[in-house]
């Protein structure tokens, strides 16, 4: 287990349930949802849990595509008044299940590697609107830099979804940071909260808190 945990933190590979897969080099990997879902799976079901409370009844929030963001889905059904927009059908699926759940969907057309809904359709339906919180999920994170994600309409989806909102909550695990991918979403200066676990670097953590940030581990 340190062998496998040295090796990640040199990127040679990422872990999983039951192994480890060898990591790719390319920035603009875009995995599929059933690929993701086997890493870190045990850290992300921690973290949905934490971000989670973070919610409060009568909140109107945002919760992006993703399968640390799907964790945050799974612990909503004590919350009597909420009100929640996803574009990713997955999350739609698990919320439309809960009875006392507003769920607003803003259109347009399906990505099948991560289940969500971009395009103009879907940036147009959002832009009018503002929420208490998002919830956002990332590939990458250089805390010197910012948050990054494989495809570029979901980065410029995820942008407007921050401007529309009070409070921005980046949910990751640790594997994320040190890591950057294709396409910048936004600086580290527009979030409020990032819920990771405790293998987040001490570097990073620091430079997340010296900026105003509140880091919650899981």
């Amino acid at each position: 287990r340190n062998d496998l945990a040295q090796l990640e933190k040199k990127n040679m590979l990422i872990r999983a349930r039951g192994g480890a897969i060898k990591a790719e080099r390319g920035v603009g990997i875009d995995y599929r949802l059933s690929e993701k879902d086997k890493l870190n799976s045990d850290e992300k079901a921690r973290i949905g849990k934490k971000a989670a409370q973070l919610i409060n009844e009568h909140d109107t929030i945002i919760i992006d595509s993703g399968t640390t963001t799907m964790e945050v889905a799974k612990n909503l059904s004590h919350l009597t008044d909420l009100t929640v927009i996803s574009n990713a059908i997955n999350i739609i699926s698990q919320l439309i299940q809960l009875k006392n759940l507003n769920l607003i969907i803003p259109g347009g057309y399906l990505r099948k590697n991560s289940l969500s809904l971009v395009g103009p359709l879907a940036e147009k339906n959002l832009q009018n609107l503002y929420v208490d919180k998002v919830f956002i999920g990332v590939d990458g994170f250089d805390t010197k830099h910012g948050i990054y994600t494989p495809n570029i309409e979901e980065a410029y989806f995820n942008e407007i979804m921050i401007k529309i909102s009070k409070e921005v909550i980046v949910v990751c695990d640790s594997s994320k940071f040190l890591r950057r991918s294709l396409a910048y979403i936004c600086g580290i200066d527009k979030i409020h909260a990032v819920v990771t676990d405790n293998g987040v670097p001490d570097e990073d953590r620091k430079r997340l808190e010296d900026a105003g940030i509140k880091v919650i581990i899981a």
